[in-house]
């Protein structure tokens, strides 16, 4: 990664007074950047991120009153305030000096804003931490540069990942209490790098650190390690790119059907992926009947089109029908549709996941009855996958089966991080027993399936509907999946075979 230009270095004790970030203005990234600090327990990420907003002027002139009076007798050598105050806010956070729940702070530098989530360390608190990931764009993993890697820092990481996480910073915090070792600093990197890879992770930024005097957070710490010359922290920070939601066709999973008078009935949500407008052909799902798209309506206008992350009303062509729960799509590019999934999921119960139990599974606003089978369990200190058919205990990492009783609609959670999300609840108790992701469709065995192959026909609509009418079809619907699509794309097909 290029860096930007660095700062003069800046003695720790005057960096409260010192412009942030010392970067001339320009033009700011109007997208925020998302990002979590994680890592194990005592590791610094509540003084990192405290250290973060004071050296970049986010602490307003009440809020560092107030830090300075309740720091009172726990000044660091320095003499500054306890930064960690800033992100610990429950009082039971304050008497034990750990971070419980999740802490949400936003600043700014010239070039973009932020949001970070600064998550706790505990074991017991995981299901908290995979709550910050889940919006996440970029993980800073913290490391203390005397113990090194631990188990809960390789569980922080490949939580991240499974959270969609591609972008890393590695920050090797209490370098100086290593006497800033250049060597240790090395071998910390080269092991995370390795852990980073077994994850699929190849995009990682080592950055020597010590949150508590601000070397390299916002100002350099040059004066104390010459041998580094990589960016600071908040130099990766601003060069990071921001995790699209497009990757997939239109996706607008309905929240409400909207009948304010007979003239009028859209369907309201909020966009999930893609873009859409007036004209566009879509899909109903799970039904699969298809409409073209008249009108978007927002709460003060009518648009000309919608993007991911737009709330709107839908205006169709039709009646069709459609219920809370139900998901519009784009013809051309359609999610998975199926009875069986593969999902990874984290277990946040101290009951764990029970094998062939039914849950309700909750994605978006559709709620579905679900029975779970685990079959695979992560060894959080070797990094292997370990066939496992137990219950999954509180905290553990598994990858599942899913057996539903009707059509579920799912995006891989590598597409689209909202329609390939779920939660599950425990019907019993109304308990959040886990947070998972759609790893894909898993073929039905029997009839035509039964070398795990399923039948998939993308058809023109009109012809689609008629197939799905007949009553010839009717005992193949588990074996057949019929994906409708344009005519103009049929086209495009039968070219392609004919070329």
């Amino acid at each position: 990664m290029t860096a930007s230009p660095k700062t003069a270095a800046v003695p720790a004790e005057d960096a409260a007074h010192r412009p942030a970030a010392g970067l001339h203005p320009v033009t700011r990234d109007t997208r925020p950047l998302r990002l979590i600090t994680c890592g194990s327990v005592d590791d610094g990420k509540s003084t990192l991120i405290g250290r973060l907003l004071w050296d970049t002027k986010a602490v307003k002139e009440d809020q560092a009153a107030t830090l300075k009076r309740d720091s009172s007798g726990k000044q660091n050598d320095l003499g500054l305030p306890d930064f960690a105050l800033l992100l610990d806010g429950l009082q039971a956070e304050r008497e034990q000096g750990i971070t419980i729940d999740v802490a949400y702070r936003y600043f700014a530098t010239d070039k973009r804003s932020f949001i970070v989530a600064d998550t706790p360390g505990h074991e017991q608190y995981t299901r908290n931490m995979a709550t910050g990931a889940s919006t996440a764009d970029l993980a800073v993993l913290l490391v203390d540069a005397r113990a090194g890697l631990l188990e809960q820092t390789r569980r922080h990481a490949t939580i991240a990942t499974l959270m969609g996480i591609r972008q890393f910073v590695l920050a090797v915090n209490k370098i100086d209490l290593t006497n800033y070792d250049r060597a240790r600093f090395d071998e910390i990197s080269h092991e995370f790098r390795e852990l980073a890879l077994s994850l699929g992770v190849r995009q990682v930024t080592a950055i020597p650190v010590s949150a508590l005097k601000g070397e390299n957070v916002v100002y350099d710490g040059r004066a104390s390690m010459p041998w580094y010359d990589g960016p600071t922290l908040v130099e990766v920070l601003e060069l990071a790119t921001v995790r699209s939601a497009q990757t997939v066709g239109f996706r607008l999973p309905v929240q409400r059907v909207s009948r304010p008078g007979e003239s009028f009935r859209g369907y309201q949500g909020t966009v999930a992926g893609g873009a859409v407008k007036p004209g566009d052909s879509v899909v109903i799902l799970p039904s699969g009947m298809v409409a073209n798209v008249t009108k978007i309506v927002t709460f003060d206008l009518v648009r000309n089109a919608a993007v991911a992350g737009d709330a709107i009303t839908l205006v169709l062509d039709r009646q069709v029908d459609v219920a809370r729960g139900d998901m519009i799509v784009a013809i051309d590019s359609q999610p998975q549709t199926g009875l069986a999934f593969d999902a990874q999921l984290v277990a946040l119960q101290p009951g764990g996941i029970e094998p062939a139990k039914r849950y309700w599974l909750k994605s978006g606003s559709r709620r579905q009855r679900v029975v779970v089978q685990p079959t695979s369990q992560l060894d959080l200190k070797t990094g292997k996958w370990a066939p496992h058919s137990e219950t999954l205990a509180m905290n553990a990492i598994g990858k599942v089966h899913l057996a539903f009783d009707e059509q579920a609609v799912f995006d891989p959670y590598e597409q689209n991080r909202t329609t390939g999300a779920f939660i599950l609840i425990d019907p019993d108790t109304n308990n959040t027993v886990a947070g998972g992701m759609i790893l894909g469709k898993r073929a039905n065995v029997g009839g035509l399936n039964a070398g795990n192959a399923r039948v998939l026909l993308s058809l023109p609509a009109d012809l689609a509907d008629r197939l799905l009418a007949s009553e010839v079809f009717a005992d193949r619907r588990d074996e057949v999946e019929v994906r409708r699509i344009s005519t103009a794309r049929a086209q495009e097909i039968l070219d392609g075979l004919d070329g």
